[in-house]
C-alpha cells in the first residue's frame, strides 16, 4: 500500500474543528440511532449558517431581479450579487472579476467552453485531450463535440496507483490537439494531477487548457495565475455552499473571442429584429434571470472558506486522509483504490465478498454517510476492474474520532460478510 504524500507537507495547522462543526446545523443529528458522520463531501459538502443564513436574508428582505430594476431592493440584490465576482476572483486569484462568470455548476461551465470556445475551432481529425480518470462531466461534452465535428478524443492512461505520466501526457499533445482537459483531484481516485506540468507542456503548443477544479477548489489554495490554466471550473455546493451555482473562470481574451453559450435577456448590448449586438464578458455568458440567491450563498461560503484559510483546511484534511488510509488500508479484506503519491479529499476502497452498495447501506446502519457506486467515473472502475467502490470523502469539520467510527463500521461490514 502506498503512503499518502499530504498536499501540505508541514505539520496540520491548528482549526478549532468543535467550533467549526457548531456552524453547520446538519451534523448535530443521530441517523439510525448514532451520530452522523458525514463523509460524503466529494458528492456535496455541508452548508454552514453562514451560507443558509446569506440566501435566506436575500429572500426574506432585499430579493429583486438584478441589473434591470431602478428601485431599491433590485439595486441592492444587483449589488449583492456583482460582489460575488471579487470574491471568486480572490478565492482563485484570478487578474480581474470580469473574468468570472457565474454557471450552475462545473458541468455547465465544461459544456460552455466546449460549445462556445472549443467547436467554432474544430476540424474533422482534430483531437482533444483528456486523462482516463476524468469525471464525466469532462468526457461526455467532449464525445459530443467530436460526433458533431469529426474531432477524435485522445486519453491519457493512469497507472495502477492512479497517476498519469507527464511523458504520457507530452506523447499525446500533436499538432491536431485543440485543447486539453483536465481533473485537478480525482473524485474517485483523491489523485492530485500535476496540473502546472501538463499546462506547461501544452502552452509550449500553444494548446489552451480548462482545469476541473470541482474538487480541488475545497480542499486547497488555487491559483489560476500559478497554475497558467486558460480555463477553471468548479461548484459552489462543494465549496460550503449552495447547489445549482458554480464558476467558470476564463482568460479575458479569450472569453472576448467566445460566442455566446445562450441567447436571451441580460446577455446583449441591443436586439433589433435585423441583428443582435452582445454584450461583453461576463454578461455574455449569463442569459436570463440567474440563480439570485444561490450566487449571494456562494459569495457567503467563499468569504467563510476563505477567513479559515484554504492551506489551513488542506493540512487538516491530509492529516484525515493519511489517518484514515493507515487504518481502513490496514484493515484485512479491504482493497484501496487508488494510491498516488498525492492524494486530497477522498478514500475509495473495496472489500472481499461484500459489494460496495451493501458496504453503504451497512455504514449508513451506524451513521456514517459514505458513497457507494461509480461516482460518474466509470472509465475509472474499469481501470481497476471493479463495477464500484465505497468512498469516504472528508472536509473540514471530519475529526480522526469519525475515521475511527468509519473503521468500527467496516468491521461490522467484515462481520457480515468477512470469511467464516
Amino acid at each position: 500500500m502506498s503512503s499518502v504524500n499530504p498536499v501540505v507537507q508541514s505539520a496540520p495547522v491548528a482549526l478549532d474543528i468543535a467550533a467549526i462543526r457548531r456552524e453547520f446545523p446538519v451534523l448535530d443529528q443521530q441517523v439510525n440511532g448514532h451520530p452522523l458522520v458525514y463523509l460524503d463531501n466529494g458528492a456535496s459538502a455541508q452548508k454552514p449558517n453562514a451560507v443558509i443564513e446569506a440566501e435566506a436574508q436575500c429572500y426574506r428582505e432585499y430579493y429583486a431581479n438584478i441589473h434591470r430594476g431602478v428601485h431599491s431592493l433590485s439595486q441592492r440584490s444587483t449589488s449583492a450579487f456583482e460582489a460575488v465576482r471579487g470574491k471568486v476572483r480572490q478565492l482563485l486569484n484570478a487578474p480581474s472579476e470580469k473574468e468570472v462568470i457565474f454557471t450552475r455548476g462545473t458541468t455547465e461551465g465544461i459544456n460552455l467552453v466546449a460549445y462556445s470556445f472549443v467547436e467554432p475551432r474544430l476540424q474533422p481529425g482534430d483531437e482533444i485531450l483528456i486523462t482516463a480518470m476524468e469525471h464525466h462531466s469532462n468526457i461526455v461534452p467532449w464525445q459530443i463535440l467530436c460526433e458533431r465535428t469529426g474531432a477524435k478524443l485522445v486519453v491519457v492512461p493512469i497507472s495502477d496507483a492512479g497517476e498519469i505520466s507527464l511523458e504520457d501526457v507530452e506523447a499525446r499533445l500533436s499538432e491536431r490537439t485543440r485543447i486539453v482537459s483536465i481533473i485537478h483531484v480525482s473524485n474517485a481516485l483523491g489523485t492530485i494531477n500535476p496540473v502546472k506540468q501538463v499546462v506547461d507542456l501544452a502552452h509550449a503548443r500553444d494548446i489552451p487548457v480548462l482545469v476541473d477544479g470541482a474538487q480541488s477548489a475545497p480542499h486547497m489554495p488555487v491559483d489560476v495565475q500559478a497554475l497558467g490554466c486558460d480555463f477553471f471550473v468548479f461548484s459552489g455546493h462543494k465549496l460550503y455552499g449552495p447547489s445549482g451555482v458554480g464558476v467558470l473562470w476564463g482568460r479575458y481574451d479569450l472569453l472576448k473571442a467566445m460566442r455566446p453559450w445562450q441567447g436571451g435577456g441580460d446577455m446583449i448590448r441591443s436586439v433589433t429584429f435585423e441583428k443582435t449586438e452582445f454584450a461583453d464578458p461576463p454578461a455574455r455568458f449569463e442569459a436570463g434571470t440567474p440563480n439570485i440567491a444561490g450566487v449571494i450563498g456562494l459569495g457567503a461560503a467563499v468569504d467563510w472558506f476563505m477567513a479559515l484559510d484554504p492551506a489551513a483546511v488542506a493540512a487538516h484534511e491530509a492529516d484525515l486522509l493519511a489517518y484514515a488510509t493507515e487504518q481502513v488500508g490496514g484493515i484485512a479484506g479491504v482493497r484501496l483504490i487508488g494510491t498516488a503519491h498525492e492524494r486530497a479529499g477522498a478514500l475509495s476502497f473495496v472489500m472481499e465478498d461484500a459489494h460496495p452498495h451493501d458496504i453503504g447501506t451497512i455504514l449508513d446502519g451506524y451513521g456514517v454517510a459514505v458513497r457507494a457506486g461509480h461516482h460518474c467515473a466509470e472509465p475509472v472502475m474499469r481501470r481497476y476492474g471493479v463495477p464500484a467502490t465505497a468512498r469516504a470523502s472528508f472536509g473540514v469539520y471530519n475529526t480522526r474520532e469519525e475515521v475511527d467510527r468509519l473503521v468500527m463500521a467496516i468491521g461490522k461490514v467484515r462481520e457480515l460478510f468477512g470469511p467464516r
